[in-house]
């Protein structure tokens, strides 16, 4: 059985916080995601009803708050909490700019301490691409999933277990994969681990939920190489390709990252 190396340590990005925005945040795959789980949302939001605006919203570990922005612009409350207090000041630079301020609260403190800071359940939670940076992503699951109400929603990203390992076997870097692929410490950008989706899934129905849908997220591009000796296409067409296939297997379970949205029982 293949495993990965333990990971000891939750991951602040205080360090790198101006890298991670432009790298991660203002490249293509970035953009890529945000199309994608954006469109998720719009799904997920079916299942208010609009007597249910403006919704309490908690964007757990939510960095520059992008898509929680979005939901601020319709109207909804989003209490926005991160480890880094570098990247919650490039929020609240960003949120300010967007003229958003008095629909956010913002709270400088891990997601697994949370609950000490709400008065009250929230109806939606956002909770991407934390996991795979924590030492313990289950116990960190479980404290977000707590503090949505009965009948809430919980929308979910992580780093997928199986993506990494088709990353790796594309780039030839088998011994690594059969090392069990210990995280390089080199690579700041790159997440801790990966996690495994039925394990994700078991414990967020174990928390309540029912599984609502799911997406791939980056299930081609990630995997082009060279994109110099291939054919012409232009990036709108990448895009096409990735929500065209992202929600069906087997490319959905191949993504890079994986976005879930749950309903609380």
């Amino acid at each position: 059985m293949i495993t990965q190396a333990a990971v000891t340590k939750d991951r602040n990005f205080d360090d790198i916080a101006h890298k991670f925005t432009k790298n991660i945040y203002g490249s293509d795959k970035g953009e890529i995601r945000q199309v994608i789980v954006w469109e998720d949302i719009v799904q997920l939001l079916t299942h208010f009803t609009p007597n249910d605006k403006p919704l309490n919203i908690l964007d757990a570990g939510g960095g520059l708050a992008q898509l929680s922005q979005k939901l601020a612009h319709l109207g909804h409350k989003v209490t926005l909490c991160d480890l880094s207090s570098k990247m919650l000041g490039l929020a609240k630079e960003s949120i300010e700019y967007a003229g958003l301020i008095e629909q956010y609260r913002l709270i400088h403190a891990p997601v697994q301490e949370i609950g000490g800071y709400l008065t009250e359940p929230v109806d939606l939670v956002l909770f991407h691409a934390v996991m795979e940076w924590l030492a313990d992503p289950k116990a960190a699951l479980e404290t977000v999933l707590a503090q949505v109400k009965p009948g809430g929603m919980a929308s979910i990203m992580f780093y997928n277990y199986h993506g990494l390992v088709m990353k790796n076997a594309v780039c030839g870097n088998l011994p690594h994969i059969l090392n069990g692929m210990p995280h390089k410490k080199r690579f700041k950008l790159q997440p801790q681990q990966g996690l495994l989706p039925n394990e994700v899934y078991h414990w967020i129905e174990e928390a309540g939920f029912t599984l609502c849908g799911k997406s791939g997220i980056r299930c081609f591009s990630d995997y082009m190489g060279n994109v110099t000796h291939m054919g012409e296409f232009e990036h709108e067409d990448l895009l096409a390709l990735e929500r065209q296939f992202c929600r069906q297997e087997p490319y959905l379970s191949l993504g890079r990252y994986i976005h879930v949205w749950a309903q609380k029982q």
